[in-house]
Formats: C-alpha cells, structure tokens, sequence
C-alpha cells in the first residue's frame, strides 16, 4: 500500500539529527527560489511537469527519476506552464548521520559527489529497480512513523538499503546521457571559477573581463541557465561555504575572511537576508543539536555484517 501524502511545508531546515522523508502531492505550486540545504537530499519524481535545476544543470524529469543533491548544490524546480499533479516523495539526511552509517571500506555518501568522474544529479533506473525503490522509500516512511518494536533500527536498516541501491545505480550511470547539460558552455566555466575564487573580490565586470564576454551577454546567459544573477549567485555560493566552514567548528568572526565578504557587516547583513538568522545565532544552534549517534550506525553495521 502506498504511503499517504503529507501537506508540503516550506521549512527548508531539518529538525531531526538523523533523517527525514516527505510524500507530497500538490495540484499547485507556486515559484519556489533557488536555494541550498545543509544536508542531503534525495529526490524521487512521480509525476508533474518539472524541469529541475541544480547548478548550471537543468534536468526535465520524468517519473521515477531521482535527483540526488549535496548541501553545496544550489537548486530550483520550474514548473511548467501546463501544471498537472505534481507528486514526489523527498528524503533528506543529515550529513554527519550518513557518515556514521558508511563502513570503513564504502562511502555511502559517493553518489553525492560531485566532484567524482562523470557525476550526474539524475537517476533514471529501470522500472524494475524503480519499483524496488519506491517500496523501500515507503518502507521507510512506515517503519519512521510506527512505534512497534525496534522500528528505528528497521527504519535504518531500510535507509541503508536504499543508498546502496542508489550507489550501485549511479556506478551504473552513463556519463551525463540523460541529462541536458550546459558543461560545453561558457556559462559552465564561470561557475566553476566562482566555486574555485569565492573568496576573491568577484563582481559581473571582472567576470566578464576575465571570459573576454560582454558583460550583458554573460548576465543574460547565466540567468538563463542558472536561474539567478551573477551576483546573488556568489553571495549564496559565499554563504553556503560560510555555513560549512561554521558547521566544522570555525568562528564567524574568521570565517568571513575566507568566504570573500571583505567585512564583517556584509557577511552579517547577507547571512541574516538569506537565512532570517544572524551568524551568531545559527551557531548557538549548532552547539544546542543533540550530537550524532556513533555508536548507533557502528552497532547497525556490525548487525548488518553478520
């Protein structure tokens, strides 16, 4: 049996340590702005008319596709004009939680990487392996929801499955083959120089000199593709880096200078825009989230082992 749809919530946090798993079904929707996550995010696609997009790529899904997004991605669903039910179930788990659970010799977090040879965000598996997963995904959904005995640990047992599952089909993938992708384009090669030089003084003018392009062109092609402005692309850029270096313990008070604010009023005024939060608040957050359970994943490995 198919599990029931929740009413979407636009909360973009998690309130979990561990995981946590949406089915959503809406006959609208209504424009939602490229963003980022601090933590991974699983994308399974039933039906809609979506194209998605993450970076300078721009998938057009159809059902039973996966998106599969790291916290350093930012993405953006377009809706098509002709809205029809749009249905996904999404999965989201925290960074530190899915390390836990990788053994020594596997990363289950490999699928994320982007940096890996060939790395694609779309899964497209076939119906068979489809099938399997969307059973697995509501085995998951049930198993978070009972209170029947040891159903944490089952719940678990059936996450660690599924990112097997999605290892082992991005191993499979062809490179890009299902993808419309913009790595041939200048665009492409901006994006990658903002990803390597955020911390240097980076404005539309200096990109446009550095590519030898009309700055106009240049702004028209990356709104096109990427869905926002030169600009706000590397504030976002700068912020998500700002939250990772954050989250590993640095102070916000340095972490400014290696993120390319120039100041520390920016990095305060942009962060608090983008986040409703101040820099010094986000990290009482972090200091008051309940630690992840080592030892939880370690004595889930071993049972899983024999």
């Amino acid at each position: 049996m198919a599990s029931r749809t929740q009413q979407f919530n636009t909360r973009q946090h998690m309130q979990r340590n561990t995981y946590e798993i949406f089915r959503y079904k809406d006959s609208y929707m209504q424009e939602v702005a490229l963003h980022h996550h601090d933590f991974y995010e699983l994308y399974f696609f039933l039906s809609g008319n979506v194209r998605y997009n993450v970076e300078s790529r721009s998938y057009l899904l159809n059902a039973g596709d996966i998106l599969l997004i790291n916290p350093l991605e930012l993405h953006q669903p377009i809706f098509g004009k002709e809205q029809r039910s749009y249905e996904r179930i999404v999965l989201w788990i925290n960074k530190s939680f899915l390390e836990s659970l990788s053994p020594p010799e596997n990363d289950l977090t490999a699928c994320f990487d982007t940096t890996a040879p060939g790395h694609t965000n779309l899964l497209r598996p076939e119906s068979a392996m489809r099938q399997v997963l969307i059973y697995e995904l509501e085995q998951l959904m049930l198993e978070t929801e009972s209170q029947e005995y040891c159903s944490e640990y089952f719940a678990v047992s059936y996450l660690v499955q599924i990112l097997i599952q999605l290892n082992r089909q991005s191993k499979q993938q062809n490179k890009e083959a299902e993808a419309k992708v913009a790595s041939d384009s200048l665009v492409y090669l901006v994006l990658n120089y903002i990803n390597t030089h955020y911390s240097e003084d980076l404005t539309l003018d200096f990109l446009a000199n550095q590519f030898f392009i009309s700055k106009y062109h240049l702004s028209r092609e990356f709104g096109r593709l990427v869905g926002t402005s030169v600009h706000r692309y590397i504030v976002q850029k700068r912020l998500i880096m700002a939250k990772q270096m954050m989250q590993e313990g640095k102070p916000s008070s340095e972490v400014y200078q290696h993120c390319g604010f120039g100041d520390y009023s920016n990095f305060y005024r942009a962060f608090k825009a983008e986040y409703q939060i101040t820099p010094r608040e986000f990290a009482a957050q972090l200091k008051q989230k309940e630690p992840i359970s080592e030892e939880f994943g370690r004595r889930l490995r071993e049972g899983m082992e024999k």
